[in-house]
């Protein structure tokens, strides 16, 4: 009778779904975003977007055959990591420094720590952050949108966080602020496509509602606070990559907090850093270091709001 009993370490419930299932999910989400840069940006937007995405899936595949490893490009993840950063850089990047970022991203951040489940931090933050450092000049780039690239100089063109903070209103209004007629990066400029790919994971219950919700509304709190103005704080909140850094990379399942009030927590310090940075700050956004810092935070957050099992008792 004992030699029937089998112990195996858990999970011991399993579901239908699979990594692959979700990072597809994920692609599908990203796609309206993705597609409304490559409309609003031109040409270059998209071929950055298969440049990354492409570099991202060689690099991890070498990687794997490298080292001798059972290759995982096919979960989809390093697809989900390209698309990430190309919707992070201004459509007008070189393509070498692309490549440079998706390295970082796949091969330090990802491969180098042991993979998929493995990484401290986000691979597409992490890379747009040393890109924002190494590439300065090229990152930080006033893209115009191509309606108004024409007559407009691209040396002198502001997007709207480079002038918000001088009190004075972008020229963008709101609804192009929503639609994505602005400058930024490639794919984090259209609110209303990115909360769509959000809805679209919050049903397909990839993600909950609590980070993105959290993050957002406080972003737009913390900016009526210090401003007193409604206008300017949903300008703040529509502005640089408060939609794309809530719904997509601060909701990573590796590097953000497994519980609910993991997750409000998670959201409100990634909130507080943003809004600090933005307003006191020497750069104009703060959500991509504000989603590191808080990678970082992560493990002792999830220890902090960790519910204790049934019957267990304080180690």
């Amino acid at each position: 009778m004992e030699n029937n009993l089998i112990v195996s370490v858990s999970p011991h419930v399993h579901g239908k779904r699979t990594t692959s299932n979700v990072m597809l999910d994920v692609v599908i989400a990203l796609l309206p975003a993705a597609i409304a840069g490559c409309f609003i940006f031109g040409l270059n937007a998209a071929i950055l977007c298969a440049v990354c995405v492409a570099s991202c899936v060689v690099f991890e595949f070498l990687f794997t055959k490298l080292c001798k490893r059972p290759t995982t490009v096919g979960d989809f993840s390093a697809v989900v990591t390209g698309l990430l950063l190309a919707m992070n850089v201004p459509s007008t990047l070189p393509i070498w420094q692309a490549v440079v970022g998706s390295f970082i991203a796949i091969i330090i951040v990802k491969c180098l720590f042991g993979g998929l489940g493995c990484n401290f931090a986000n691979p597409a933050i992490t890379a747009r952050v040393v890109m924002l450092i190494a590439f300065t000049g090229t990152m930080a780039a006033a893209v115009p949108p191509m309606a108004i690239a024409e007559t407009v100089d691209v040396v002198t063109y502001a997007t709207p966080l480079s002038v918000l903070p001088n009190g004075v209103l972008p020229e963008a209004s709101l609804m192009d602020m929503l639609l994505g007629v602005r400058g930024g990066a490639l794919g984090e400029t259209s609110a209303l496509a990115l909360a769509i790919g959000g809805v679209y994971l919050v049903v397909r219950k990839v993600i909950t509602w609590h980070t993105p919700v959290v993050f957002i509304g406080a972003v737009f709190a913390f900016a009526f606070a210090i401003t007193g103005d409604v206008t300017t704080a949903l300008y703040y909140t529509l502005s640089g990559g408060t939609f794309i850094g809530a719904i997509f990379m601060a909701t990573d399942y590796v590097t953000s907090p497994s519980t609910a009030k993991g997750k409000i927590i998670f959201a409100l310090g990634c909130a507080v850093i943003t809004t600090a940075i933005r307003f006191y700050g020497s750069y104009p956004e703060g959500v991509s270091f504000s989603i590191l810092f808080m990678n970082i935070l992560n493990p002792y957050i999830d220890k902090w709001t960790m519910k204790k099992p049934f019957g267990g008792v304080k180690a």
